[in-house]
């Protein structure tokens, strides 16, 4: 793999997994400092061997059931789907058209219902904070594996993907341990913008690389090869900011319509 293809894999696996790994200290720290820190910890420790072992199941049934062109190609359009939910979503909060993610107040919102739900224990553990701390990490979990298994598998590369996603994890999880709170300084939104447009660019190149499944089952080149995704990552920066710019003034005439009329309006 070339150098370019390398520091993209390890930068697009590093960020999205450190933006995923700090949703998910928000709502362990929550749970932790409001209700249990045992129950809370038993909960995520739990929820990262359950996602071991799906990475572990999901890799082999890839690996083994898929011819390579084939995963290159599925692999690499869903890599794209799901990298484009994410520019689309740092595209209408850099427009102005969508709040943008505060993890101060994902926090006070986790704390507070925590605070108010009832107290149950199971197996000597609060119930509520396990299960809640559980499926916060497990979710968030999930689409770091996605993108672990996803990058590692299409660059051949999976050791490094995991690595980068490992170095993410321990990143987020010293930092928590010292500032002992959500980790709100750091520019999510924007690293949010930076992972879209990874993963949009990432997905775009190894989907048209596996075309060629359709044509003699080996995978389409691009001109230059693997330096083609600085291309790719360029035209879909210059897409996105054209976006920002013309989706405010779409938005603007629809908003200053105003409301049609009731029925009640309407019969008098």
């Amino acid at each position: 793999m070339g150098s370019s293809a390398t520091w993209g894999l390890v930068t697009a696996t590093f960020t999205s997994s450190f933006v995923e790994f700090v949703e998910a200290l928000t709502i362990v720290l929550a749970m932790g400092l409001t209700r249990s820190w045992r129950s809370a910890l038993w909960g995520a420790v739990l929820a990262v061997v359950a996602l071991a072992a799906f990475t572990a199941a999901a890799g082999y049934a890839l690996v083994n059931w898929l011819p390579e062109t084939a995963l290159q190609l599925g692999i690499g359009a869903l890599l794209l789907v799901f990298g484009l939910q994410w520019l689309r979503k740092a595209i209408l909060r850099s427009a102005g058209l969508k709040s943008m993610h505060d993890e101060e107040e994902e926090f006070r919102e986790q704390a507070a219902a925590a605070r108010v739900a009832g107290a149950e224990s199971r197996f000597g553990l609060d119930w509520f904070s396990f299960v809640v701390s559980f499926k916060g990490v497990f979710l968030e979990g999930t689409e770091v594996v996605f993108i672990v298994i996803t990058f590692g598998l299409n660059a051949h590369d999976v050791p490094l993907a995991a690595g980068a996603a490992g170095a993410a994890g321990a990143a987020v999880l010293v930092t928590g341990a010292v500032a002992h709170r959500p980790l709100a300084r750091v520019p999510e939104n924007a690293l949010k913008y930076v992972v879209g447009l990874l993963l949009s660019s990432f997905g775009t190149f190894w989907a048209v690389e596996g075309l060629g499944v359709f044509r003699d089952g080996g995978r389409l080149s691009w001109p230059g090869d693997n330096w083609s995704l600085l291309g790719v990552l360029a035209a879909w920066f210059l897409l996105s900011r054209v976006m920002i710019h013309v989706m405010p003034r779409l938005a603007a005439p629809s908003a200053a319509q105003p409301a049609p009329p009731s029925v009640l309006e309407r019969v008098s």
